[in-house]
């Protein structure tokens, strides 16, 4: 009987499994695809490196470079180029690069916001006045990202900032988004001084300016894909790897029994590191209440396209990271990424290459369209916003359905309560996306913290 299964092979199971293999616990993790590691996968085409999922993670996070230090992967890390750093909104048919001094959708320097065309001079002067908010009497509250933001900033900061920039990362709806899970920071701000703009620039002065050195993004030369390889190669016969599907789990006297591919497993810890929807279905019989929670937290469907074209066919300067498209001026592209410019190693002189994304929250009719018809409708589209007629010599797909968790409002209180139905059932362990960060640090940390706690080490919540 395995002192320790996993549900799940991404990068949440694959952390808990080699976690649990340094802390002398032998796994077996369960998974259901034929490569490993869930949403991230890389392919490499005419020297391109292509990502199907994510591309880079947050270098202000420790937790996966910590993991790639232990892996030995550490020369292979780069940075984002961030001084090409200009990001663009898609605004009345023409390319409006966001002003600079934005942390996030609040601004931190005045002549940039005096300047840019991106706002009108009501949401300018609103923006100016904010800084002299004081706090209220019932701050800390949680309420959507859309109030939040319209409440401080006003409505158009929220269509043209706000919105494209949580579609882009959240693939959500700031309608329906928390703020006290997805901004928790601003909302700490927002209790501490009233205004967002006097908060992060007295935040800013104590540390210097900076929320830490080097670039914004960090990625590996040769893909993220290194990353899964180098832990597979770490779990080789350290760990079972078993593929197929995991059942409706049920109690049994020594912990928990999963069927899987119809033959029950034993086990005395029990790692779900799968979507919360479907640790939901699992845990049906073993605790309603949990299963009932886990049911509640929503998900949204993401679609990558890339298209590769020679480097003389395209006339455009690709002169920032790519561009966002708001809700409001949105058909089907939600952002499009110029892989060579914001970073290195990925694209050879000879090509360019455009990482485009469609669905979230309002579009995820695109993924039941034809290849076919995505290719057309986007080439449409990049004709249009970047004068780009040729045909693509690169075209890769990836359709991530119900892969993306929603932090809606009430979120944090539905952890606590998961939280709490977890004390009453012993060996049973959650990890990934669905409930303390959606980026690759935090499902490393959580993957880690499963791991520590089925190997009997005390919980330790790192945020």
């Amino acid at each position: 009987m395995p002192q320790a299964l996993i549900v799940g092979g991404g990068i949440s199971g694959l952390s808990a499994a080699y976690y649990l293999t340094r802390l002398g616990v032998r796994p077996t993790l369960i998974d259901r695809n034929p490569k490993l590691g869930g949403v991230i996968q890389t392919e490499v085409v005419n020297g391109c490196v292509i990502e199907g999922g994510p591309d880079s993670f947050l270098a202000a996070k420790p937790w996966a470079m910590d993991l790639i230090r232990e892996l030995g992967l550490e020369s292979e890390v780069i940075g984002s180029n961030d001084h090409l750093r200009v990001t663009y909104i898609w605004k009345r048919g023409r390319m409006v690069p966001m002003p600079d001094g934005l942390m996030m959708m609040v601004p931190t320097r005045i002549w940039p916001m005096v300047t840019t065309s991106l706002l009108s001079w009501p949401t300018k002067i609103r923006m100016g006045l904010e800084w002299f908010r004081h706090p209220a009497s019932d701050g800390g509250q949680d309420r959507s990202v859309a109030d939040f933001i319209r409440d401080h900033y006003g409505q158009e900061t929220v269509d043209y900032l706000a919105e494209p920039l949580l579609a882009g990362v959240f693939g959500g709806d700031p309608g329906r988004l928390s703020v006290v899970s997805v901004l928790t920071r601003f909302a700490e701000l927002e209790k501490r001084y009233g205004s967002l703009t006097r908060g992060v620039l007295v935040e800013g002065g104590r540390t210097g300016g900076k929320l830490g050195g080097g670039s914004l993004f960090r990625t590996l030369k040769g893909g993220l894909g290194q990353l899964v390889t180098a832990l597979e190669q770490s779990l080789a016969g350290r760990t079972q790897i078993l593929r197929g599907e995991a059942g409706a789990v049920e109690r049994s006297q020594n912990g928990y029994s999963v069927p899987v591919n119809g033959e029950p497993l034993q086990t005395r810890h029990l790692i779900l590191a799968c979507p919360a929807h479907e640790a939901s279905g699992m845990l049906a019989s073993v605790d309603a209440e949990l299963s009932q929670l886990l049911g509640g937290i929503g998900y949204s469907s993401s679609m990558t396209l890339a298209l590769g074209y020679p480097r003389h066919k395209i006339a455009h300067k690709l002169n920032g990271f790519g561009f966002l498209v708001p809700k409001k001026e949105r058909r089907r592209l939600v952002a499009c990424t110029w892989v060579g410019t914001k970073f290195s190693h990925r694209v050879p002189d000879s090509h360019v290459l455009l990482r485009c994304f469609l669905g979230g929250a309002s579009g995820e009719a695109a993924l039941l369209q034809p290849d076919g018809a995505i290719v057309a409708s986007v080439r449409e589209e990049l004709r249009e916003m970047m004068g780009i007629a040729a045909e693509p010599e690169i075209v890769r797909i990836s359709r991530w359905p119900r892969s993306m968790a929603q932090y809606e409002v009430g979120h944090a209180a539905r952890v606590q309560k998961i939280e709490q139905r977890l004390k009453l059932l012993p060996g049973l362990h959650l990890a990934g996306n669905a409930y303390y960060g959606i980026g690759l640090p935090d499902c490393i940390r959580l993957g880690k913290q499963a791991a520590e706690s089925a190997a009997g080490l005390p919980l330790r919540i790192d945020y």
